[in-house]
């Protein structure tokens, strides 16, 4: 349904993080394939299957794309990282690749399997399929679900099992990491009807885009109605990538987004004058808290809460104490968790755990005065997505730890707090898909969302 770039796309993220490495050291296209190449398409090229080829899938195609990159899909050169004759080797190694892939068994979740955990066994039930991309996903009170497919249509699950799409919704720019992105319900739902949507905006003429975030009812026709436009990020961008972008109510009934940096490091997360590379605090109906950080701060866009943030992908409320908590994605390593503080600066890209797609150094630094510092990292990054805290008391052992999903490596990941520091970590669910979404229902139930195929699942924990 989405025209993806499928030449080695943008995040090429290390398998096994290292040092920088010299184009006369490493030769090997098997080697080369695993360290820039695998994070986006799979170890098994899985992310080259079904899909097509937006600037062609020759020789010539291939080199080209490695060689010069194509900058508004996120897609860095290599001619600096790899010599001609390395690139042909890539070339063909891929190629190779694509033509035997009916030899390599995807894998995909089995409903009827258990999964063995540190604490307890799980059975994944699906409870909905058939999806794209799913990205964002909301669990009403009454048992039905909303879920968000990447490429623009908003489904709701009933709780008879039916799976409908609801008409209206906004129109977006489903390109590259662009769509339709996150849900989220109102505190006073059950009063007001009020459903979140964040999205890729497309600018009425020309090519450019941008994080938007707007609110609507669904009527009895199963219509997206009483539209109300609460956020739109400056400035729009042509490039395809870095939209962010999560939500999440705090206690206090504010709303809390991330703005990626839109690919723009050296302009956007370090200045204060766009919305781009931010956590953001409205109020509901997207009127600006008069106690946000910078309201008084001429030229500052007065919705900023914290800055220096790359590409967020998860926000979370933290039930212990009511923080909102995110992860964000790094470049060539160095995903990070945060906890989100009022007018903070969380650094990128002035220091960062992680160096260039192509290998080469951006910053020595991974702290300076003035600027957070992680509550914990992945080296390698592991293509961090979607974020929640355990609420529930269903998972014995697992209570207010906090999920993130991993794109890059399938999994599930469970980390334990202590103290606002993250004590151990366990991964769950291994190859179970790109998982995309996790959310916690008002049933106390885990719900998964994953790609290929896509589907979305519930975590039951069997005693």
């Amino acid at each position: 349904m989405k025209s993806l770039l499928l030449i080695i796309s943008f995040a090429f993220t290390l398998v096994y993080q290292s040092a920088n490495i010299a184009s006369d050291e490493v030769s090997d296209p098997e080697q080369n394939y695993a360290a820039y190449c695998a994070s986006c398409h799979g170890i098994k090229m899985d992310a080259f299957v079904d899909r097509r080829w937006k600037y062609g899938s020759t020789d010539a195609d291939l080199i080209k794309a490695i060689k010069i990159g194509y900058d508004d899909d996120g897609m860095p050169g290599f001619a600096e990282t790899f010599s001609d004759k390395e690139i042909q080797e890539l070339v063909d190694y891929i190629q190779a690749g694509i033509a035997n892939v009916d030899q390599y068994s995807f894998e995909s979740a089995d409903a009827s399997s258990t999964i063995k955990t540190e604490e307890l066994i799980i059975r994944l039930d699906t409870v909905a399929q058939g999806f794209d991309i799913p990205w964002g996903l909301t669990i009403l009170d009454d048992g039905s679900m909303l879920i968000a497919e990447q490429g623009g249509t908003l489904y709701k699950k009933t709780v008879d099992g039916a799976l409908k799409s609801i008409s209206g919704t906004p129109t977006v720019k489903s390109r590259g990491q662009g769509g339709l992105m996150d849900i989220e319900v109102d505190p006073d739902y059950k009063n007001n009807g009020w459903i979140y949507l964040a999205y890729s905006k497309p600018k009425p003429s020309g090519n450019e885009a941008t994080t938007a975030i707007v609110r609507g009812r669904i009527n009895q026709s199963g219509a997206f109605v009483d539209q109300e436009e609460l956020f739109e990020a400056l400035p729009y961008s042509s490039r395809n990538h870095h939209y962010g972008v999560r939500m999440e109510f705090d206690n206090d009934g504010y709303l809390f987004f991330s703005v990626g940096d839109r690919g723009d490091r050296n302009n956007n997360p370090q200045s204060l004058d766009n919305h781009c590379g931010k956590i953001h605090r409205i109020h509901p109906d997207g009127s600006i808290p008069k106690d946000n950080p910078f309201v008084d701060t001429p030229g500052a866009m007065p919705t900023i809460y914290a800055y220096g943030n790359r590409n967020p992908q998860g926000v979370a409320l933290n039930p212990i104490d009511g923080s909102i908590w995110s992860n964000e994605h790094g470049p060539r390593g160095g995903d990070e968790i945060n906890i989100i503080h009022k007018g903070k600066n969380y650094g990128w890209p002035v220091i960062s755990y992680g160096i260039n797609y192509n290998g080469t150094t951006f910053t020595e630094k991974t702290q300076q005065a003035g600027m957070e510092e992680p509550v914990m990292y992945w080296l390698p990054s592991i293509g961090v997505c979607g974020m929640t805290f355990v609420t529930s008391d269903r998972y014995q052992g697992w209570e207010n730890n906090v999920l993130s999903g991993s794109l890059r490596f399938k999994y599930l990941e469970r980390a334990v707090i202590k103290n606002n520091k993250i004590v151990h970590q366990e991964k769950l669910l291994e190859n179970i898909g790109r998982l995309r979404v996790v959310e916690v229902g008002p049933d106390g139930y885990i719900y998964v969302g994953v790609e290929s195929p896509g589907m979305i699942l519930k975590l039951v924990p069997v005693y």
